[in-house]
């Protein structure tokens, strides 16, 4: 997530470098030039050169990217490996862990169960489904749908990074923010147990309602045979790692798939489809400002939306989440006043590249 890309570093590399990424690249561009974010053209061969240097100095294997402009893309192309040791290029079929992008996803999902009165964003969720795991303190009573989406429940993000593994809530929810998974868990169960299903068929449902009609052939939580063969391998430190390939939901961590499928989702929150305008409004406006030293800030997110990080700039609202899976770092930011995004997987361990690359293409 972009909280942990708090230090950035621009690096220098030889043209040697950069022509050996550019041998694995697949050319796939019509354009010549790319326009940024602030309406400056960049030669498309600029840019991959940045791209190349970044992805050498910090050990990124490979990596999937599509950019949008006037609600189009107009750059979708993938570069380096797969499976650094097989020397298998990553290819537009590559399938590479969201992590976190799991979670605007949800909500939007979620908001379609709202327009339908399935659920209500401000009834507590234990009127819907009794939590057994935090039963014992009774605030938890208070926590709702718009909290979780906001990150204000007051849980901590995993129970498991504590030692006694307990899920706990920090402080009176719906009072201050606190990034939470544990949050997102809740309430997808919560769902589940509104629609009297399992996790498969929450899945189903997804793929209905969301994937099916904005034409997401690779986007899904729950692997398959498909995604788990065609995945690209995650890396530590140029080692790759054990691939967690569970059959769960997790509407926080588990969405897979590749920038431009991803990016017809993205390209649904420009337009607007799938929601009634006011549910976008209530998707997109802000329900927590976050405080000037909390380090999310230093990424230049000044507030959360429903399951949004905002960042306010001159050229309007820039709107997004990154993801951070063990071996995985992903990242997708929109500006919906100028129908631009940009989409960005990549194989690497907390890397700071995603972010670098979004700077690079807004400025």
């Amino acid at each position: 997530m972009i909280l942990k890309m708090r230090r950035i570093y621009f690096y220098c590399f030889t043209l040697a470098s950069m022509l050996h990424f550019l041998s694995v690249f697949s050319q796939s561009t019509t354009s010549e030039t790319i326009v940024s974010l602030s309406g400056k053209e960049i030669a498309v061969d600029t840019m991959e050169q940045f791209i190349t240097a970044q992805m050498h100095g910090l050990k990124v294997p490979g990596m999937s990217f599509a950019l949008i402009n006037d609600g189009l893309v107009t750059f979708h192309k993938v570069y380096g490996y797969a499976d650094n040791e097989n020397v298998k290029p990553v290819t537009k079929s590559t399938i590479f862990e969201g992590a976190s992008l799991s979670k605007p996803l949800f909500a939007y999902f979620l908001m379609m169960y709202v327009e339908e009165g399935l659920l209500d964003l401000d009834e507590p969720l234990y009127r819907y489904l009794p939590y057994e795991d935090i039963a014992y303190d009774e605030r938890y009573k208070q926590i709702t749908a718009r909290m979780v989406l906001s990150h204000t429940t007051g849980f901590p993000n995993w129970r498991t990074d504590y030692e006694d593994k307990k899920l706990f809530i920090q402080f009176e929810p719906g009072t201050a923010f606190h990034y939470s998974g544990e949050g997102y868990q809740y309430l997808a169960k919560v769902l589940m147990h509104l629609l009297q299903t399992d996790n498969a068929g929450l899945e189903i449902k997804f793929q209905e309602k969301v994937a099916r009609p904005l034409g997401l052939e690779y986007t899904k939580y729950i692997q398959d045979n498909y995604t788990i063969s065609h995945k690209a391998l995650g890396y530590k430190d140029s080692m790759p790692v054990q691939q967690n390939n569970d059959h769960k939901f997790g509407a926080a961590y588990s969405v897979h798939s590749e920038a431009g499928d991803f990016a017809k989702w993205v390209i649904a929150l420009l337009e607007r489809k799938g929601l009634s305008q006011s549910s976008f409004d209530e998707l997109f406006k802000t329900q927590v400002t976050l405080p000037e030293e909390h380090p999310q800030r230093e990424a230049g997110v000044t507030s959360w939306t429903l399951g949004f990080a905002k960042a306010e700039f001159p050229f309007g609202n820039a709107l997004g989440h990154g993801g951070n899976n063990y071996g995985y770092t992903s990242l997708f930011a929109i500006v919906p006043e100028k129908k631009w995004g940009c989409v960005i997987f990549t194989n690497a361990n907390q890397s700071p590249f995603p972010l670098l690359l979004l700077q690079y293409l807004m400025y």
